[in-house]
């Protein structure tokens, strides 16, 4: 008699399939959940570049600008990329297709969307917009409309680059595995840009009605460009960065920590967008500022690196 052990499993066959049987492979199967809030994920970066493709001003989605919408929308997506990860935990179906499709959403709302957020700002206010002649590209009759391209572009390759390395490296799902970042996380850094582009907006919009300072638009063209060359430098750098909510939105905390948190969201109130500024950009410094300045023997271990 032979076991059932060493029977070999013999593949599905489906009715009137032309390849072989050798080539026929099993049907793949996927979490519902996770899988739409990852779509969400990238439905978001897609519409972020749908919005900042269009002439900046005021827009039908609440007179917002149309820059400020396309920050909005990459934060809509950083929300969805977090819940499909706590989905895929609660339901227990995290596994390696949901990890790719995660990466791939990821690679547009936090590598694409906000490359071609800043290269739109930028090309538009570089001169002025009664001088905006197009978005700038290597093409540009100047020195620094190629530079600012090659930043975009630079970024872009950086973020592609920080999530291979998340792929190729993380081999643990446990939480003590996963309470540091090496390299800023593609959403800290894609969050960093964002945020500046929505305190630009509402700086120029609604606190100068539309009449900034004189070099105000060239003084955001130098800045804008040199923070996205930072993030991503730090993206694809081992500086280490804290997991902010498995370090200390998870378990129990002090009283004191509690009472402190307070007062950035009590300040988020009233100037939200300088807020949100201040916190990514504060985020986007602390890896550095931990490496050069933090006590010695206080550098976390080795842990699997998150994206």
């Amino acid at each position: 008699m032979t076991s059932h052990a060493s029977t070999p499993v013999q593949p599905p066959t489906f009715p009137n399939d032309p390849r072989p049987s050798r080539h026929r492979r099993r049907m793949i199967t996927v979490a519902v959940i996770p899988t739409l809030l990852t779509l969400g994920n990238l439905v978001c970066g897609f519409a972020a570049i749908h919005y900042a493709s269009k002439p900046i001003g005021p827009s039908n989605v609440m007179g917002w600008s149309t820059l400020t919408i396309a920050g909005g929308l990459v934060f809509f997506g950083m929300l969805f990329d977090g819940l499909d990860g706590f989905a895929a935990r609660l339901t227990r179906s995290a596994n390696e297709l949901g990890a790719q499709l995660d990466s791939m959403a990821d690679m547009v709302t936090f590598g694409v969307a906000p490359a071609f957020m800043v290269l739109r700002l930028v090309s538009y206010y570089y001169g002025g917009p009664d001088h905006y002649t197009g978005i700038l590209g290597p093409d540009a009759d100047n020195f620094y409309g190629k530079f600012m391209w090659g930043v975009a572009a630079f970024y872009i390759c950086c973020t592609a680059l920080r999530l291979a390395r998340f792929n190729a490296e993380v081999v643990s799902t446990e939480e003590s595995d996963h309470r540091y970042f090496r390299g800023l996380p593609s959403p800290g850094a894609a969050g960093t840009i964002a945020s500046l582009t929505l305190l630009h907006q509402h700086l120029v919009v609604i606190r100068f009605h539309e009449l900034p300072p004189e070099g105000f638009e060239r003084t955001s063209a130098l800045l804008l460009p040199l923070a996205t060359l930072l993030v991503s430098a730090a993206m694809i750098s081992r500086v280490p960065y804290a997991h902010v909510v498995n370090r200390y939105f998870r378990g129990r905390q002090s009283f004191a920590f509690v009472a402190w948190l307070m007062l950035p969201i009590a300040f988020a109130v009233w100037w939200f967008q300088v807020a949100l500024a201040l916190t990514f950009t504060v985020y986007a410094l602390s890896g550095p500022f931990q490496q050069f300045f933090g006590k010695k023997g206080s550098q976390p271990a080795d842990h699997n690196p998150v994206s």
